[in-house]
């Protein structure tokens, strides 16, 4: 029996989304039309696209497939071409929505390129799409799901307004991001040249002349000269093997705040064997490879029963009577003495390790005691602004994300300022379309 024709009616009732299962109201001329109503689908395997004609403005590819092949398309940049991938990915882990600019090659499994309608606006859908609340749960369990979904249609005119309005407001935007990112950018070497300022006495210049400090008062010495490294461990011959004490595995080291962030204990009889030994004001520093560079530097605290022990992947440096424990600490953070380290490391690859000769004849151009309290006095607080800086960045960067994410609500719920209550309604526009 042939399939019964359905009416115009028909048709736009199946088109819409009930007023009772519509996510928000919108404007009055504007309409909820099903998901599955909104595009054409381009690479249905009846349908096949040659790949030349992927290359047409507005048509949008759907993904669900692995980091480097991406539903066919390479990130080998020799493959494609340059700039990001023109797909709207719809992973288990991830989504990325991009728009078709340019050409790429035919997707494997997984792909569907989907072409709006034509009374949607091809940047309006592609923001759509950006502002939906689609789940995480892969391709072929996810389009079904997608398909039933609502998507807003504003009235043709009001949609070329919204996308306007939503590019001119993420252009400024951008631009505020882009100069955020200038300064996010430049932290590491605002904090290398005030390293190297305090090392070279360059931060303490107007202190010396205010205290009368000869500049030739610095001495060339070595690090193994003004420290110990590695000191021996503690006699605990007469210590309880029950007694609990401070344990600092290197994950409980923080490289980015430069300290202790664990709080662990064990029974001594644990540790006291197999275990790096150390005291309060001691400087632990990482040196295996990737946690040396990464900056994993401490200086110890207060211990459980006033004795620690952590893992055998630390240095141990206890400063003799002419170094300040937070001198050597920030010489230690500092990534020149990290590069440093770096380039002498030995060992095979992935297990890489910092000697110990390294440590010991490391050259240090040494300051008096006062100097080197003065110095630290000055780095606390300029690396403190620094990271003030760097936080505050950070922070201005998610509050951007998120005005964007606000911009793309609004913008499908008519809240931008934009919409005209006399355009001819979508639901209008929508039935002439089916009526041609």
């Amino acid at each position: 029996m042939a399939k019964k024709k359905l009416t115009i009616e028909e048709k736009l009732q199946a088109a819409l989304v009930p007023a009772e299962e519509q996510p928000y109201k919108v404007p009055e001329n504007w309409c909820w039309v099903k998901f599955s109503v909104t595009y054409d689908n381009v690479s249905s395997s009846k349908n096949k696209i040659k790949q030349k004609d992927y290359q047409n403005e507005g048509k949008f590819a759907i993904v669900d497939q692995g980091e480097n092949l991406i539903g066919g398309y390479s990130n080998n940049e020799d493959i494609v071409y340059d700039g990001e991938l023109p797909v709207i990915i719809f992973g288990d882990h991830t989504r990325r929505i991009k728009y078709v600019d340019f050409p790429f090659i035919q997707g494997a499994d997984g792909v569907k390129v989907l072409q709006p309608k034509n009374y949607i606006v091809p940047r309006y859908y592609f923001f759509g799409l950006q502002s939906m609340q689609i789940p995480h749960m892969g391709y072929r369990r996810h389009f079904p799901i997608l398909n039933k979904m609502g998507f807003p249609i504003a009235p043709i005119a009001e949609q070329s307004r919204i996308v306007a309005r939503i590019e001119s407001l993420f252009a400024k935007l951008d631009e505020a991001k882009e100069k955020i990112q200038e300064v996010l950018d430049g932290a590491d070497l605002r904090r290398a040249t005030i390293l190297h300022q305090a090392f070279t006495g360059k931060l303490t210049e107007k202190w010396r002349k205010e205290n009368s400090v000869d500049d030739k008062s610095w001495e060339f010495t070595s690090l193994g000269n003004i420290c110990y490294i590695n000191p021996k461990k503690i006699d605990t011959t007469n210590l309880d093997d029950n007694m609990k004490v401070s344990f600092i595995p290197m994950a409980d080291v923080s490289d980015i705040s430069g300290e202790v962030i664990g709080n662990q204990t064990r029974p001594l009889g644990e540790v006291k064997k197999g275990f790096t030994n150390f005291n309060e004001g001691d400087v632990v520093f990482a040196k295996i490879t990737p946690c040396m560079e990464n900056g994993k530097s401490a200086i110890i605290g207060k211990l459980k029963n006033n004795v620690g022990y952590g893992t055998t992947e630390f240095y141990v440096l206890r400063p003799k009577e002419t170094l300040y424990n937070r001198y050597v600490y920030h010489l230690v953070r500092s990534k020149f003495f990290r590069d440093k380290a770096k380039s002498n490391m030995t060992g095979a690859v992935g297990q890489q390790r910092v000697p110990k000769k390294f440590m010991q004849e490391y050259e240090i151009n040494l300051p008096s005691m006062p100097e080197q309290q003065e110095i630290v006095r000055l780095l606390d607080n300029l690396l403190s602004r620094e990271q003030s800086t760097v936080t505050a960045c950070e922070e201005a960067l998610t509050t951007i994300d998120t005005l964007k994410k606000s911009i793309l609500a609004r913008a499908f719920r008519g809240e931008l300022g934009t919409n005209d209550p006399t355009d001819p309604s979508a639901q209008k526009l929508l039935w002439e379309i089916l009526s041609a």
